[in-house]
Formats: structure tokens, sequence, C-alpha cells
């Protein structure tokens, strides 16, 4: 339940964000992938995690782009259920 009750506050103290982006900002949002430099070094890090190989400050590094994907998917899903209720 707790999760839950974590969910919903979550939602109720971010879903108006995108009220402050146009239709065209909320698909840029959604189609946003990272520049490929950005990619390549999440790649490198996430192989070195498998193997067991990141040294102290790329297990940091790692972690934060970690949180900075789980940030970015949720702006996105946001985004995508922005634009479907501009569709209404």
């Amino acid at each position: 339940m707790n999760a839950t009750i974590d969910v919903v506050a979550f939602d109720r103290g971010t879903d108006r964000i995108l009220s402050f982006f146009t239709a065209e900002q909320a698909r840029r949002i959604v189609q946003y992938r990272g520049e490929t430099d950005l990619l390549d070094r999440i790649d490198e890090l996430a192989g070195k995690a498998n193997e067991g190989e990141l040294t102290v400050k790329e297990k940091a590094e790692y972690q934060g782009y970690l949180r900075a994907n789980k940030f970015l998917a949720i702006l996105q899903a946001k985004a995508r259920k922005f634009l479907t209720t501009m569709q209404d």
C-alpha cells in the first residue's frame, strides 16, 4: 500500500508540470533519446557494471545516469499522456 500512496503523491505533485509546455515541446520530450556520445558512455558503464569492473567513481556516474533515465522515462510518459488528452 505504501508504494501506491507514493505513486499517487508523486503523480499529484508532478502531473501539472506538463501544462507549462506546448504540444510541440511535449512531442520533443517524447522523442528525445540522448546524444550518441552520452549513450555510448552509458553503454560502456553498463558493460563494466555487468562484469563487476566499475570503479567507485564510475559507479556513482552510472547510478546518476540510471536516475536521470528513470526521470526521463517518467517525464516522457507524462508527455505522452498530455498529448493524448490534447487529442480528446
